[in-house]
């Protein structure tokens, strides 16, 4: 009987779309989360915290395989340094880790630590694999939605998107696990780029509203970096199938 894949952030987005592949390719899976759920067929939980560092040794015990897919609005170095510590403890054999493109060249904190995060998976001895991806769909779905709702629709100038479909991240995440780990692969955008306003166009259209757009600029060292296009896919990167217009047509009907 093979060991289970550990899933940190099995119940996200990414998280939602990860599990019930592993568990289709016929591996067991087990997820780190914060609250107590109960056990599903092939399915275990196992309460803990990774930025308090608690339950995490009790995750990897016995755990070959980690997916680390857990982030947050800050704290990701963190929470990825207390994941690595146990999992060597643990002996993994390979640790995949997704990151965010643009992590080494946007000057911003949330960067910074996704930076750092892939830094601790490459210092930790364990053999492993990182996955930097565009922004999803879904966040971008939330962005555009809460700028909706000012009577003026926000535009930064020069900034360009590349949102990804996040089951597209999730199937690549899951051939990358059950692989041999390969260090830093390919880059994984989606197959179009679009200005805010290309973004909020078909948003507004299809849900009935009309906002002016209004062009706004991003200072200082992460609206240049944003304007040079340093969060984009750079060369020989994978690109996504699936549009961002695909994923409106299906979310909103």
């Amino acid at each position: 009987m093979t060991s289970p894949i550990l899933v940190t952030g099995g119940t996200g987005t990414l998280g939602a779309h990860v599990v019930p592949l592993l568990r289709a390719s016929g591996h067991e899976v087990r997820i780190l989360t914060r609250h107590v759920r109960p056990a599903t067929d092939g399915i275990d939980h196992v309460t803990g915290d990774l930025l308090k560092d608690e339950g995490v040794e009790a995750a990897v015990d016995g755990v070959e395989t980690v997916l680390h897919l857990a982030g947050g609005p800050k704290g990701d170095d963190q929470a990825t340094r207390a994941l690595v510590r146990a999992a060597s403890g643990a002996g993994v054999r390979h640790l995949v880790h997704i990151s965010v493109i643009g992590a080494d060249r946007v000057p911003l904190a949330w960067m910074r630590t996704k930076l750092e995060s892939e830094r601790a998976v490459a210092d930790s001895g364990i053999p492993w694999t990182v996955l930097r991806a565009a922004q999803f769909h879904d966040l971008a779905l939330t962005m555009v939605e809460k700028m909706a709702k000012l009577p003026v629709f926000p535009v930064p100038g020069g900034m360009r998107l590349q949102p990804v479909d996040s089951r597209e991240v999730a199937a690549r995440l899951v051939e990358l696990s059950l692989g041999a780990p390969s260090g830093l692969v390919p880059d994984l955008a989606g197959p179009h780029l679009y200005d805010l306003a290309s973004l909020a166009r078909p948003y507004l259209r299809q849900t009935g509203r009309r906002r002016p757009m209004l062009p706004v600029r991003i200072p200082g060292k992460a609206g240049r970096a944003y304007r040079a296009g340093a969060n984009l896919a750079p060369a020989g990167a994978e690109a996504g199938k699936r549009t961002w217009e695909e994923f409106l047509a299906e979310r909103l009907g």
